[in-house]
């Protein structure tokens, strides 16, 4: 039995050392992995300018350990800020001044509505029918005239004896044969109707251009109340931009602090990645570790059966009692159950007992 545990606690002795090298390379590897986590995480740097100054706050998250910007924000300079306060303090007055300039334009507004109106007057009749209107109008203006002329040259006529005389003619020209004052008066009747008909056409036209033209002047109406509305806003609007751009310039601590970090940020992860490979070396001579750990255990249990079947194994010198488990040659299973449950001696047991301390047995 002596020989048997000399012959297997050196082996096992190796193994328990091997077992704890991969298990200190197993914690060194996940220290490397939390450092390289922390190495590589963002870090904006706070920043102060004269138009403000930023400010951010870490936090490491309690399950993780890892850490990560809790708040990020940037103050204004005194003055700034006193500016930016004002500029929008007084916006909302300039707002209602806008505000009141609509009521002035209502004017515009029914103005335009009036032209529009107008215009579709104008446009419900078609050239055409204007130009027959004007013909209309204009041969009613002239009647009046018409019949004191014809009226004065028929009481001449019949002063003078003449009424009945006839002359001319014209079958060419589609005048009609007359006395020659009356001759006369009706061709000119007919030359006025000619030159009333040639006028009733750009009549018509000029109708149907004014009656657009009441159009774009209601529309252009409606776009001059629209540019002075816009324009009564233009004061409040230039406040706002004006304060939009001093809050600009406060915030450029944070850009700026934000910029940094970012730089920062390609050596952070290049050390992390550094701690990765110490974190696969560390992982692969945990795996070796323990592959030699088993592999030692496996040269333990051969040599401790080798050993073991070499002291006590039966044979004919044994007889019935001449093995310690039995006479006789047995299986190597029949072996493995004689020997751990066999009753060994003071001494023996003491060695069996550490053996079965460390696991072995």
């Amino acid at each position: 039995m002596g020989g048997i545990v000399s012959a297997v606690l050196d082996p096992f002795t190796g193994a328990s050392k091997t077992r704890a090298a991969a298990q200190q390379a197993a914690a060194q590897q996940r220290e490397a992995a939390q450092n390289a986590a922390v190495a590589a995480a963002f870090r904006p740097i706070g920043m102060t300018t004269r138009f403000g100054t930023s400010e951010f706050t870490r936090g490491i998250d309690p399950e993780t350990g890892m850490p990560f910007i809790e708040s990020a924000g940037y103050t204004p300079a005194g003055d700034i800020a006193a500016i930016r306060d004002r500029l929008v303090s007084t916006t909302p007055g300039l707002i209602s001044q806008a505000e009141g300039i609509a009521g002035q334009l209502s004017p515009l507004s029914l103005a335009s509505a009036g032209l529009f109106n107008l215009g579709s007057q104008y446009l419900a009749q078609s050239p055409e029918e204007a130009a027959q209107r004007f013909v209309a109008s204009q041969q009613r203006l002239l009647a009046p005239q018409r019949e004191q002329q014809l009226s004065g040259i028929r009481n001449r006529l019949f002063q003078t004896g003449r009424q009945g005389l006839v002359t001319g003619g014209s079958t060419e020209t589609g005048m009609a044969a007359s006395n020659p004052e009356l001759q006369a008066y009706y061709n000119a009747m007919a030359q006025q109707d000619a030159q009333i008909a040639a006028q009733a056409e750009q009549a018509g036209q000029q109708r149907a251009l004014f009656g657009a033209g009441l159009f774009g002047t209601g529309s252009g109406l409606l776009g001059t109340m629209s540019q002075l509305q816009a324009g009564a806003l233009a004061p409040a609007q230039a406040q706002i931009g004006f304060a939009s751009q001093l809050e600009n310039l406060a915030q450029q601590p944070l850009q700026l602090g934000l910029q940094i970090g970012t730089a920062a940020q390609p050596g952070q992860q290049a050390g992390a990645q550094l701690y990765n490979q110490g974190y696969q070396q560390a992982a692969n001579t945990m795996y070796q570790g323990t592959q030699q750990a088993n592999a030692l255990n496996s040269q333990f249990l051969s040599s401790l059966i080798g050993s073991a079947a070499m002291g006590f194994g039966g044979g004919a010198a044994g007889g019935a009692g001449g093995g310690l488990f039995g006479g006789g040659t047995q299986s190597l299973g029949q072996f493995g159950r004689n020997f751990f449950n066999f009753t060994p001696d003071a001494g023996m047991a003491s060695t069996v007992s550490g053996l079965r301390a460390s696991n072995i047995l």
